[in-house]
């Protein structure tokens, strides 16, 4: 029996190992996977609030969680929503029957937009996520998700679905929810500007001054009343146009505008390219092992040539061409005049712009005109101030089902995008990563541990506004108190020694006046009023004729006043060149830079550093880049 023993130990440490294994993975712990070393009291209480995941919520948390750690788009939330508030619902309730273009438009979409529903949902989700809880907290993504159906009138399937759509969708909406709030506002200031002119021009054709006078000044209180309630849009400037009105306004920080510009290889024309607007760059993974975001950019951004492509230019010169032959095929002086005026016509908009035939010149049939090789490109013209990056891993294959991409992407903390000329640096907040197939998997998110100021405002220097901050009306005249240093940084290396002679110096000069106490030597003050400088010397003169000892006696004092004062000297000199010291020693340390992370997981945090996001570069999905402050002036 003496492998009894050995097999009974075999089965309880295999029974142990089991058990361990059914507890982690019906009850996972970071205890286990975690950086146990790092998990303490101090860290629980710094955690965040994590999202609950009853039915395949994965998609919706990590989006939510990856929009709460960026600055600068809650910043965007807090003032578009006091904007608003201080506009008034009446000017985000009215609805016009037509848009710009004439075209009529749904009234109730419209209302929708202008009340801004997402945009509140959101805030109010980003501000419950953004707490700093002392234990652990978790709350439920389902009042965002009611206020997202009630916007969109659908309800959202709880199946496998992607984050990526999500994203796009909501980024969309706060999208539109900007412009048609913006539109409103302007819609408005035109109103509070029309009844004034239009009293004016009555006025002035009825030619009554009593009754001039009273409705401008009636207009002129009617104007006032609007542009308290037009907010800032109205009090900006009110000579100025639309245009001039919307560059002072921070529009919607995940939004950029790209162009797509080509140009032909036969007569080097580049047609006019329209902007079009982004919220998210969707940018394709290479199918190959390993890549990198530079790659990915390069692939999205670079120029390709493109064949048979009908250009406008060259389809006018040979219609002029086509002209010419005719001109010379003519048989009478009519047609001959009626061909140049054809020609010159087609000469003058092959100068001016191309992309306009002249009216009345009939132009050859597009089949004949001649095919070119032009070269296009996609450049950013509108850097957004949050780059949100869609990593596509999706591979289609029309012989089988889609699969994923599983190359790696190695990504930077800091990222440079444009040109020389255009370049703005961005810098990494977050991060979602998706584990799994195609079909399905599981979403996590990476957020940087950034404590941003939740009501910063940065128009604080503006004249006028609703953010900004006037300055007082009576300002003291009376600068503040400054501490001035008892010896200079040139001394800091002096020894006791080398002091001495200037102690000296000191000391004879002090024969003629009372003798300053250690006191006043030793501890640095705030620089005296000239009123406190001649009481001292009235007082120091006073003293010195109130006294006046024999020759022997005033020796005697001179000779222990000077000793008095070489000992406080020295002493106050060493201990405000330890101070001193210490000054410049405190001004010296520099913030270590936010080298923390935040994981989640739905409701399990823990934290990360640097490194181990940017060793995610399999799982990596989106990315979020937020723009440097030196550069977004630029």
């Amino acid at each position: 029996m003496p492998d009894k023993p050995l097999t009974v130990f075999t089965y309880a440490a295999s029974a142990s190992l089991a058990a361990v294994a059914v507890v982690y993975l019906f009850h996972p712990n970071y205890l286990f996977d975690g950086d146990s070393s790092s998990v303490t009291a101090s860290t629980r209480k710094k955690g965040i609030v994590g999202l609950s995941n009853p039915a395949n919520d994965c998609f919706i948390n990590c989006v939510l969680q990856s929009l709460a750690g960026l600055g600068d788009l809650r910043v965007y939330l807090i003032r578009e929503l006091h904007r608003r508030e201080l506009d008034g619902p009446e000017i985000y309730g009215s609805v016009p029957l037509k848009d710009a273009k004439g075209n009529n438009i749904n009234p109730q979409k419209l209302r929708s937009l202008q009340k801004g529903e997402v945009t509140r949902g959101l805030k109010d989700m980003i501000d419950r996520l953004n707490e700093r809880p002392l234990c652990r907290k978790t709350i439920s993504a389902a009042d965002f998700v009611r206020v997202l159906e009630r916007a969109f009138g659908t309800v959202i399937s709880k199946a496998q679905q992607d984050a990526q759509e999500l994203l796009q969708i909501v980024a969309e909406r706060l999208s539109e929810e900007y412009h048609a709030g913006r539109d409103a506002r302007n819609r408005s200031k035109e109103l509070a500007d029309k009844p004034t002119s239009g009293a004016k021009e009555e006025n002035a054709r009825e030619g009554h001054f009593e009754r001039s006078e009273r409705a401008e000044a009636d207009s002129n209180l009617e104007s006032r009343r609007s542009v308290a309630c037009s907010g800032s849009v109205q009090s900006i400037a009110e000579d100025k146009g639309d245009d001039d009105i919307i560059e002072k306004e921070d529009g919607f920080p995940l939004e950029g505008r790209t162009e797509a510009r080509t140009e032909c290889q036969y007569c080097h024309f580049t047609p006019k390219a329209n902007p079009t607007s982004f919220v998210m760059l969707n940018l394709m993974v290479p199918q190959k092992t390993s890549s990198s975001l530079n790659d990915c950019f390069d692939a999205h951004f670079k120029t390709e040539y493109i064949d048979d492509y009908k250009c406008d230019k060259c389809r006018l010169i040979h219609a002029i061409e086509a002209l010419r032959i005719k001109l010379a095929k003519a048989k009478t002086g009519e047609d001959e005049s009626l061909i140049e005026a054809d020609i010159r016509k087609l000469e003058e908009s092959v100068n001016g712009d191309p992309e306009k035939p002249p009216d009345g010149v009939s132009l050859p049939d597009i089949k004949l005109a001649p095919k070119r090789k032009i070269a296009r490109h996609i450049e950013i013209t509108t850097f957004p101030k949050v780059l949100v990056i869609h990593l596509s891993r999706s591979m289609y294959d029309p012989r089988s089902s889609s699969m994923k991409n599983m190359a790696k992407v190695t990504f930077p903390e800091r990222f440079p995008v444009g040109g020389l000329l255009n370049r703005r640096n961005y810098k990494l907040l977050g991060m979602v990563t998706h584990k799994g197939t195609h079909n399905s998997g599981h979403y996590e998110t990476f957020r940087r541990q950034h404590s941003y100021a939740p009501l910063s405002n940065p128009h604080s220097d503006k004249a006028t506004g609703p953010y900004s901050v006037g300055a007082p009306p009576t300002p003291s005249m009376k600068p503040s108190p400054s501490l001035q240093p008892a010896v200079k940084s040139s001394e800091l290396s002096a020894s006791p020694a080398d002091l001495t002679p200037a102690v000296e110096e000191n000391s004879d000069s002090a024969r003629s006046s009372s003798p300053p106490t250690s006191d006043s030597q030793s501890l640095p003050s705030t620089r005296p009023s000239s009123g406190s400088e001649n009481v001292d010397e009235s007082k120091g003169n006073l003293a010195t004729e109130a006294e006046k000892p024999t020759s022997s006696s005033s020796t005697t004092e001179k000779s222990s006043s000077l000793n008095a004062n070489r000992a406080s000297g020295l002493g106050g000199q060493s201990r405000s060149k330890t101070a001193s010291i210490g000054d410049v020693g405190r001004l010296k340390r520099k913030k270590k830079p936010a080298d923390r992370w935040w994981r989640i997981s739905d409701d399990k945090i823990k934290e990360c550093k640097t490194n181990d996001v940017l060793d995610m570069k399999k799982e990596v999905y989106m990315l979020f880049y937020e723009m440097e402050q030196s550069d977004e002036g630029g």
